[in-house]
């Protein structure tokens, strides 16, 4: 595989992926903008809306039609956040020409429709269609609102929302239910089109079409792009230390029965030059896998919870440990986690345990290659803040992390938040009637 990356236009960006390997060529185009509460919920609701129709396909069963005549391409909206940056756009799914009987010049005609959903979508005096509007917007607020319903999920929202209530981070990638529910339609089309004259735009391709032949089709599915003024001051908000002198811990009560526990933590000083192998090594030793400590030791030999694990993400500098556990094993689970990763600073790490991580760790990584879809979150993270490195080559630098390295990024970290969701009671009481 060999990645070439070129300014096809004022600020749009290819990153062009060659590879025979798979039956499909895989086409996103994805407009980057500053996470803010008040833009967010607009932002995250522009694809959504544009998928609806366009100028020469009105509606989804004209999309559909259209879609289907391309031999099943299919071509969804995707809105992700990575660090402070909301990423919003299309992701296209593309049978590959030599497969295909007279197949030829199907991606070109994919990726002018992609062109077409961004640029031309079905108006009425110039505003987006406020049933179209409306209908999505329901929908995504149904959404916003159902993220209660995964409690495990809800539970590291919460902790983000209250360890970075100061910073963008807080926002989720939908936005807010306020937020969401003030959109009108004649607001949204006037932000959608600064959007398209401000917005830098990453295109990942990923398939056999030679770069020529990506550029041409994309110049001229994008030759009526408004461009004003890129903002190239995007970007995400770093914090080194935690708020407070000490962690901060906030308890909400929901009808559940399983408490969850999780706890939040500044990377510190790792994040001035960020060593993305150590990092991920060192998540991999302290609970990113069935070999790590806090699986082998909060959760399989004291048993102080039903799972436990950690998550680096290493664009805003957090580290995340998410468990279940019972409301009376609090305090011993929270104590815990913090011993093991102690431990850790100490260099406690059994050869064995460092091994163990580095090929897991590995292994994910040269599983990229396999994904189209890994492949295109890979790259696009690599646009905004890099490494400037394939997932094999990460995955080398992966076998040279030490010991010593990963003790220094855990004497680093600075416990931020620890957020403990537990029973309001009501599951209680609702045994109690039964028996009774």
């Amino acid at each position: 595989m060999e990645l070439t990356r070129t300014e096809i236009l004022p600020g749009v960006w290819l990153s062009h992926l060659r590879t025979d390997k798979f039956k499909t060529a895989c086409l996103s185009l994805t407009l980057l903008t500053q996470l803010k509460r008040d833009t967010a919920a607009m932002n995250a609701l522009i694809p959504y809306v544009l998928r609806r129709g366009t100028t020469r396909s009105p509606d989804m069963e004209a999309l559909s039609a259209r879609l289907d005549a391309l031999y099943g391409t299919a071509i969804e909206p995707v809105v992700r956040r990575i660090g402070e940056i909301q990423c919003l756009g299309f992701y296209a799914s593309v049978p590959e020409e030599d497969y295909l009987p007279g197949g030829k010049g199907i991606l070109r005609e994919a990726t002018l429709l992609l062109g077409e959903l961004l640029l031309s979508p079905v108006t009425r005096g110039g505003l987006l269609l406020q049933q179209y509007v409306d209908s999505e917007k329901e929908k995504m607020l149904e959404t916003i609102r159902g993220r209660i319903n995964d409690k495990r999920g809800y539970a590291l929202f919460r902790c983000l929302e209250e360890m970075c209530c100061c910073e963008d981070f807080a926002v989720s990638r939908l936005g807010g239910e306020s937020e969401c529910e003030a959109i009108h339609y004649t607001k949204l089309s006037r932000h959608y089109r600064s959007l398209l004259q401000s917005a830098p735009i990453e295109i990942f391709y990923c398939g056999r079409a030679g770069q020529k032949q990506v550029v041409r089709d994309l110049r001229d599915a994008l030759m009526t792009l408004p461009r004003g003024e890129i903002d190239e001051e995007i970007g995400t908000d770093v914090r080194m230390n935690a708020l407070e002198e000490q962690p901060r811990t906030v308890t909400e009560a929901l009808d559940v029965t399983q408490g969850k526990l999780v706890m939040g933590w500044r990377l510190g000083e790792s994040m001035e030059e960020p060593d993305i192998a150590a990092l991920y090594v060192f998540n991999a030793v302290f609970g990113g896998g069935a070999t790590s400590k806090l699986f082998d030791n909060v959760r399989e030999r004291l048993q102080l919870c039903y799972y436990a694990g950690s998550l680096v993400d290493t664009h805003k500098g957090i580290l995340l440990v998410s468990s279940g556990i019972d409301f009376d094993k609090f305090e011993a689970a929270r104590d815990e986690i913090l011993a093991q990763l102690a431990a850790i600073a100490r260099g406690e790490v059994t050869d064995a345990e460092l091994e163990s991580a580095k090929m897991g760790v590995a292994s994910e990584l040269r599983a990229m290659t396999d994904s189209q879809g890994e492949l295109e979150g890979f790259y696009l993270t690599q646009a905004l803040d890099g490494p400037d490195c394939s997932p094999m080559e990460l995955a080398e630098l992966v076998g040279e992390v030490t010991r010593e390295q990963i003790a220094q990024i855990a004497q680093n970290t600075e416990c931020d938040m620890i957020y403990f969701l537990k029973s309001d009671g009501s599951a209680q009481e609702e045994e109690d009637d039964a028996q009774d």
